[in-house]
């Protein structure tokens, strides 16, 4: 048995008694900030919001932390922790997974890669949905990796650990579990990570990728001179003028949190890991900004915080990859978007970035699966999971444009029953 497979170990989340009373005394210690009169949003998280959430977190939530620990564990499983050895001097790196299988056999192989200010926990509503056994529509072994830095995976603790290595840990991770051909989904830092991916490790390894976080090179007189001038002739639809309207509103008054995790991750970190409730605000906003209107309830909101808080390695590393990829790509993010491997897009019009489908089109020429949503934000998996999954089901089933892409799996069930049970 190799190194790799050794490692495997099966885990539970279980936070220690010491952990839980010291976030209590935290939580009974808070000094909140002063807040002008008639702030509403404008200034960021109202202070009424953090007064309830932190009272209902001391009070009601952290009381029953153990019923919410099970729930998850109950949720999430069967979760696992494997090392992971990571090329160029980064060593061995504990990683946190979900690995839940389908009953069809021949279902599709599927690593999911969340974001920031995600988690693992953002599979959590899709998961039953991709393993479900159907006719009508395919099934998928389901691999959600913890990134490195996040949740209960270990954080990197040398320089220069971005998304190269993120993509080279997620590959290790479906090698290791025995699948040498698989397809990715994930939104945020995981569309950049899955993109990395099909970069890299397609198409021997990586055969397609779907994210809900579509990115496109904006028109450019020399990179891009065509697209600038389908820009200067043509006009956008309504929706296309309301989705760069709300990308610049973003990048205006949104974006202040990439600057200084992009920059100063560390000063900032001293807070989020000292401050439950500096962490809560941090995590809040996006929540409540980045989302559709989606109702967040109290536990909902509660339980995603508390899973940075008891992080392996603190809610500070989770931060330090926008430092990395700002260093590892000085362009932008949003340059060498092509794939050697088909790609698919779902579009939610209250995402952060909402941009032109021409420019999207431009940019990545694989791409062979669009879908439009009416109504969604940036976290796709949670707030509309059953569209989500419809487009997977869509793309990699049958008589859409992956279907059968990683040989042998194509997620239907491949005999019928015979003889009173399955053959």
């Amino acid at each position: 048995m190799s190194q790799a497979l050794s490692s495997e170990k099966p885990f539970q989340i279980s936070i220690s008694s010491f952990d839980l009373t010291l976030l209590r005394q935290k939580l009974e210690l808070v000094r909140l900030a002063h807040e002008v009169d008639n702030a509403g949003w404008d200034y960021g998280v109202p202070l009424s919001e953090i007064k309830r959430l932190t009272a209902y977190w001391k009070d009601t939530f952290l009381p029953k932390w153990h019923e919410h620990e099970a729930k998850l564990n109950e949720d999430l499983g069967p979760q696992f922790t494997r090392d992971i050895e990571v090329d160029g001097g980064f060593g061995k790196i504990n990683v946190h997974y979900v690995h839940r299988k389908s009953a069809v056999v021949d279902a599709v192989p599927l690593l999911f890669v969340h974001g920031w200010p995600g988690s693992v926990l953002e599979v959590k509503k899709i998961l039953p949905l991709l393993v479900e056994e159907s006719p009508d529509y395919p099934s998928f072994h389901v691999v959600a990796i913890s990134l490195p830095g996040y949740g209960f995976s270990e954080a990197p603790q040398r320089k220069g650990f971005e998304a190269v290595q993120l993509a080279e840990v997620c590959n290790k991770l479906m090698l290791s579990l025995g699948y040498t051909e698989y397809v990715t989904q994930g939104g945020d830092v995981g569309s950049l990570v899955t993109r990395k991916i099909a970069q890299i490790y397609g198409p021997k390894h990586s055969k397609a990728w779907h994210t809900n976080s579509p990115i496109g090179e904006p028109p450019h007189p020399i990179k891009r001179p065509l697209l600038l001038l389908s820009h200067l002739l043509f006009s956008y639809s309504p929706s296309e003028k309301a989705g760069l309207e709300r990308t610049m509103q973003f990048q205006k008054q949104g974006s202040g949190y990439f600057a200084q995790q992009s920059t100063q991750p560390q000063t900032l970190g001293y807070s989020l890991d000292d401050s439950p409730v500096g962490l809560l605000a941090w995590i809040y906003e996006k929540l409540v900004n980045w989302s559709d209107g989606y109702s967040w309830t109290d536990d909902e909101v509660l339980t995603w915080i508390s899973v940075y808080w008891f992080s392996k390695s603190g809610p500070a590393a989770s931060t330090r990859i926008y430092y990395e990829l700002a260093q590892a790509y000085p362009e932008g993010i949003f340059s060498g978007v092509q794939t050697p491997i088909p790609v698919g897009h779902s579009y939610f019009p209250q995402d952060i970035f909402v941009v032109p489908r021409r420019w999207i089109r431009a940019a990545n020429p694989t791409l062979v699966f669009e879908s439009d949503h009416e109504s969604g934000g940036h976290f796709a998996a949670h707030e509309r999971p059953e569209e989500l999954v419809s487009d997977l089901r869509k793309m990699f089933g049958k008589g859409g444009p992956c279907y059968g892409v990683v040989p042998g799996k194509t997620g239907y069930v491949v005999d019928v029953i015979k003889f009173g049970g399955r053959d």
